[in-house]
């Protein structure tokens, strides 16, 4: 079986292992970094640029994942190749999204049904593609699945190298709360996917503890037998523009589906797990 990865990732390199062990062929098309990829068992290639041998990897394609974030053009992969995407005969299609379609909820729960409500132009940007990919799947009877990350950690991207800086803030803003899922998990519940189609469905993909994120660093704090940093009340932290949009939705994101649907089992279902996860794969 051969998979096609579009903007191969932090997310599919964790992916990407698990499906060359069951004896899957991963092409994973990178802006740049092919040892990246190569480092995670797929053949890169590099996208725009090696263009001829993407639609020939398209063409070949029984799985195709699209991790690219849309762009000022929109999606990139639909700007570029819908035409060659609508001649694809995949058995599995994915998108992966983002909660951030439901907006700011002031902390109340969302599941797949909820209205789309984004509160950001990230989030905005979002909506459209979701709805452009529902459409070409319609279009050509492809078997989209699309699945909304909740914010994503992992080695390398914890709270851990920060503490350690002393660069790590918590920053309070009353009734702020996010979803977050280890990237190992995101692993196992697109795997469980491949392996069941369900073409149409929509996946949330998040743990099962909604936390403010000043908790998170307490709790990572602890873990370095450090003392977690002072307080900062949102309005006086200077935050840039990304950093501060990250505040604008508060909510809690529901799992379900990945549990009854997808059978999945989560190896991290709360900040506990993950981060102590985190810590032992960066050697602390």
């Amino acid at each position: 079986m051969d998979m096609l990865v579009f903007g191969h990732g932090y997310s599919a390199g964790y992916l990407t292992p698990l499906l060359v062990a069951r004896g899957w062929q991963v092409t994973g098309t990178t802006r740049g970094d092919a040892g990246r990829v190569a480092a995670a068992g797929a053949t890169p290639l590099i996208w725009p640029g090696e263009d001829q041998a993407v639609r020939e990897a398209l063409a070949r394609a029984d799985a195709i994942l699209v991790s690219a974030a849309p762009g000022p053009e929109g999606d990139p992969v639909l700007a570029r190749l819908a035409g060659d995407l609508g001649r694809a005969r995949p058995r599995w299609l994915g998108y992966l999204s983002t909660t951030g379609v439901y907006g700011d909820q002031e902390g109340g729960w969302v599941d797949e049904t909820s209205p789309l409500a984004p509160s950001t132009e990230r989030g905005r940007a979002r909506v459209a593609a979701e709805a452009q990919w529902q459409a070409l799947a319609a279009a050509h009877d492809l078997p989209l699945h699309i699945f909304r990350l909740a914010g994503i950690y992992g080695p390398g991207r914890g709270p851990f190298a920060k503490l350690r800086a002393g660069t790590a803030r918590r920053i309070i803003k009353p009734g702020q709360v996010f979803s977050r899922i280890h990237v190992e998990d995101i692993a196992q519940v697109l795997l469980a996917s491949i392996t069941a189609p369900a073409p149409g469905a929509i996946y949330n993909v998040c743990d099962d503890q909604p936390a403010p994120p000043q908790d998170i660093i307490a709790a990572a704090a602890a873990m370095l037998d450090m003392p977690a940093p002072p307080e900062i009340a949102f309005e006086a932290a200077d935050l840039g523009p990304m950093a501060r949009s990250f505040y604008a939705d508060s909510k809690r994101v529901r799992n379900d589906r990945i549990r009854t649907e997808l059978g999945v089992s989560l190896r991290h279902p709360g900040y506990d797990s993950a981060l102590r996860a985190i810590l032992r794969a960066e050697g602390a």
